[in-house]
């Protein structure tokens, strides 16, 4: 099935200039209106700022999409919870029966390969969840990356997960984890996770240089950018810790599970921090796309 491109992504992607995919599970899902819309739009002009065009990802009326209208981007964020959440397992259902659907980091990814992006500039991804060995709450983020070759921009794993497991699931399936510029890994609102990551990057150029050889290589599957939130912005780990446990002892009263978790604990948190978790999480949105728009930009080149 062919993605549809927007007159933009299309003219330049058929001119080989650099595009960079956006995932919409954090305009429906990640935040409430307008905020959700405003910081949509705000990563997009990041996107073009630093010389590339943005594609955000999306299933519109069972089609799949890359590069959304605004006014595609404004339904999105005013329709949010009740378009349907959308992981790679649910795009034959929302395809098959014409639906709308935010596209998850793990549908975003395949859906980019799909149209050929390389790049993929998101908040968090997903990773093994806290007390999975009981639960077996495993993102399909993960598979996903030893599936879809594209670079993967991101502030770390959600704090919210299990990140010594997260790596360790990474390191099994071979996915190459880059520090940009940091030799920890990061942990989504913080800088430090006291983490190691196994290989660093100090420049976009290495970055795009480590993405041809793996696939020239013939090795399949992404390459994990691990971009630290900027230090102004962060939020240290010894003081979001407490709200994240607490916000995930509630989870349990509530039975709350699967796919509901993620936008429940980040609103959970927010509410608890009275929305500095929130200002925490578009900052470091913003400098992802910044990052992967240079990214780009030197894999294009």
């Amino acid at each position: 099935m062919n993605v549809i491109l927007s007159p933009e992504v299309s003219s330049a992607m058929s001119a080989g200039r650099p595009v960079v995919a956006l995932e919409s599970t954090i305009i429906a899902h990640g935040m409430a209106y307008p905020a959700n819309v405003e910081t949509a739009t705000a990563v997009e002009q990041v996107v073009r700022f630093h010389g590339a065009v943005p594609a955000t990802i999306a299933v519109i009326k069972g089609k799949l999409k890359a590069g959304l209208s605004a006014e595609e981007i404004e339904m999105f964020g005013k329709s949010g919870p009740e378009i349907m959440k959308v992981s790679v397992r649910d795009l034959p259902f929302v395809v098959g029966r014409g639906l709308d659907g935010a596209t998850t980091v793990a549908a975003t990814m395949r859906i980019a390969a799909m149209a050929g992006i390389p790049v993929f500039a998101t908040g968090g991804m997903g990773g093994v969840h806290r007390g999975a060995g009981e639960t077996f709450d495993v993102s399909a983020d993960l598979t996903e990356m030893t599936r879809s070759n594209v670079a993967l921009i991101t502030a770390g794993a959600k704090a919210i997960l299990d990140l010594p497991l997260t790596l360790e699931r990474l390191e099994t399936d071979g996915v190459p984890v880059v520090g940009y510029r940091t030799g920890e890994f990061p942990a989504f609102y913080s800088r430090s996770s006291g983490l190691k990551v196994p290989m660093r990057a100090d420049s976009a150029e290495e970055v795009a240089g480590i993405m041809r050889s793996k696939w020239a290589l013939g090795l399949t599957g992404a390459v994990i950018v691990a971009n630290p939130i900027p230090e102004a912005d962060e939020i240290l780990a010894a003081e979001i810790e407490p709200v994240i446990a607490a916000a995930l002892q509630k989870t349990d009263r509530l039975g709350i599970s699967g796919k509901d978790v993620t936008p429940f604990l980040l609103a959970e948190i927010a509410k608890t921090t009275k929305g500095r978790s929130l200002q925490a999480n578009i900052a470091l949105v913003k400098n992802n796309a910044k990052v992967a728009a240079e990214i780009a930009v030197a894999y294009a080149a």
